[in-house]
């Protein structure tokens, strides 16, 4: 039975999900979600996941909310990417709860801010708040890679998935990969894995669309 992934391509959130679904060898499809035009707001969608978000993963007569999870379910279910042991599981999770609470939150939010809004409704000292939290948690991020190709053991991990949600976007959001060279390298190596794919490239829907 196919694994249906309700998403769309402006969401890092969701390629958190999709990623490690395309990568897994599941038999998976995307189903976009038309966030912009209120679908996330409407009653058939909250049937589906009250939160409103996306993305929502329906395998079968199961739904899961929640990219976190959503790569938890795929590693169990295919083998891959959840770690060789407890620990390596523990260590994933710690990066995925770190992404969630100090990376993807203040990088989707920024980016949301900075690209989506009309000029001036743009806030620009949140922006710049969120900007320098950013920072942080970038040197954080490329401290850690330094040394190691991958966030956790010796291969691409949900950790890896997790903190890569936002980075490979072309909109602005104040994240440079040349003024950090070890993200810039890792993020070089998980465009190298075969059947990666861009997130535009990879789920439904891109700005332009609006356009």
């Amino acid at each position: 039975m196919t694994i249906r992934l309700y998403c769309f391509g402006e969401s890092g959130n969701s390629y958190k999900a999709a990623l490690p679904l395309e990568l897994s060898g599941l038999d998976w499809e995307p189903v976009k979600l038309d966030f912009f035009g209120g679908e996330g707001r409407s009653d058939a969608f909250r049937a589906l996941n009250p939160m409103g978000e996306a993305p929502v993963m329906v395998d079968g007569d199961y739904t899961l909310t929640q990219s976190g999870a959503i790569q938890d379910y795929v590693s169990e279910k295919s083998g891959r990417f959840g770690g060789r042991d407890a620990r390596e599981r523990r260590e994933i999770l710690r990066w995925v709860l770190w992404d969630n609470h100090k990376l993807s939150s203040q990088a989707g939010m920024t980016r949301f801010l900075m690209n989506f809004l009309p000029e001036e409704k743009r806030p620009e000292e949140v922006i710049g708040f969120l900007q320098g939290r950013l920072k942080a948690a970038y040197a954080v991020l490329d401290r850690h890679l330094e040394s190691r190709d991958w966030i956790v053991g010796d291969g691409p991990t949900n950790a890896d998935f997790s903190c890569c949600g936002y980075l490979f976007y072309p909109e602005p959001f104040g994240f440079d990969r040349a003024e950090w060279p070890a993200i810039d390298a890792w993020l070089a190596r998980l465009a190298a894995l075969p059947g990666w794919k861009h997130p535009y490239d990879l789920m439904p829907g891109h700005p332009s669309d609006r356009a």
